[in-house]
């Protein structure tokens, strides 16, 4: 009889702070063998979530981050006639061996992998509408066939397969219906601060209170196209200690505005609200209601 303990379970790492729904979550895709599918606005740790899910169980990991011309066939294995038909021409290797000249791919690597590995299938919905289609039965049964050998591949031991979408594309239904999913939120200012005192533990209250309130008013103005993330939030933080920023200096302005906001049109509406109001929230009142501390 299958028990509680014969599960393996996510508890997070130190370094990459998880809410108890998302814990939850990694832990529900690995109990059921289904792909953990996550989505959420860039910058929100969707993609360095699986790095710290494979340290937490003590798996390697692998990855496969999808681009535009990517195809579901490159995950599991490329033929490469290109350089057999170089040897041939030139008389290298054995041409006569198809499998010298069958590489697999990510997805193909963790199939055929002795250990059990997560896999990391990242920004999903860059690819084509056919594309997450095309890995319904790979996922499902853990095995495919390479076409050219007749060679099987399956899984030795199953993967901990995780997926990431900034939702750029809807996906398909047949592939929603196997997959776990999550939404990551955006962080609340409590969780914030645990986020925070991961990649700066000494920061000063007083500026790390200033830091907030300029960080979330900027994320409450509607004229913004792109708000700040996370990430981009760590990097302001380390731009600001570096050049030795006090809490009265940003207290009076919004310095390295380039760490934060990232189209022209955006620092073009900072600079619009700048000349019009002439002053920036210096406390968590000026944020109305839903953020007072």
């Amino acid at each position: 009889m299958t028990t509680n303990e014969d599960f393996l379970r996510f508890k997070g790492t130190d370094r990459y702070i998880a809410s108890g729904p998302l814990v939850d979550a990694v832990n529900c895709a690995i109990a059921l063998e289904r792909p953990l599918l996550l989505k959420g606005e860039p910058g929100t740790g969707k993609t360095v979530l699986a790095q710290h899910v494979a340290a937490g169980l003590g798996m390697p990991m692998l990855s496969w981050h999808i681009k535009s011309t990517s195809k579901a066939a490159d995950g599991l294995y490329i033929y490469d006639t290109v350089q057999r038909l170089n040897d041939s021409r030139f008389g290298g290797g054995d041409v006569a061996d198809i499998n010298h000249y069958i590489k697999l791919g990510p997805l193909g690597r963790t199939f055929e992998a002795e250990n059990r590995h997560v896999l990391l299938i990242d920004e999903i919905d860059k690819a084509d509408l056919e594309f997450p289609n095309d890995l319904l039965r790979e996922l499902d049964e853990m095995r495919f066939t390479i076409t050219e050998t007749g060679r099987e591949v399956m899984a030795q031991q199953r993967p901990v397969v995780l997926i990431t979408s900034n939702n750029e594309k809807e996906l398909p239904d047949a592939f929603l219906r196997r997959c776990v999913f999550y939404f990551i939120e955006f962080p609340s200012v409590e969780l914030m601060r645990r986020i925070i005192a991961v990649h700066h533990p000494n920061l000063d209250a007083a500026l790390l209170d200033q830091v907030l309130i300029k960080f979330y008013w900027l994320r409450e103005q509607n004229e913004l196209r792109k708000k700040p993330s996370t990430s981009e939030l760590i990097d302001w933080i380390s731009a600001l200690l570096r050049s030795g920023i006090s809490q009265e200096q940003l207290e009076a302005h919004i310095p390295f505005i380039g760490a934060l906001l990232k189209t022209e049109q955006d620092v073009e509406a900072l600079t619009t609200y700048n000349k019009r109001d002439g002053r920036y929230p210096t406390n968590w009142q000026d944020l109305g209601p839903r953020y007072n501390q």
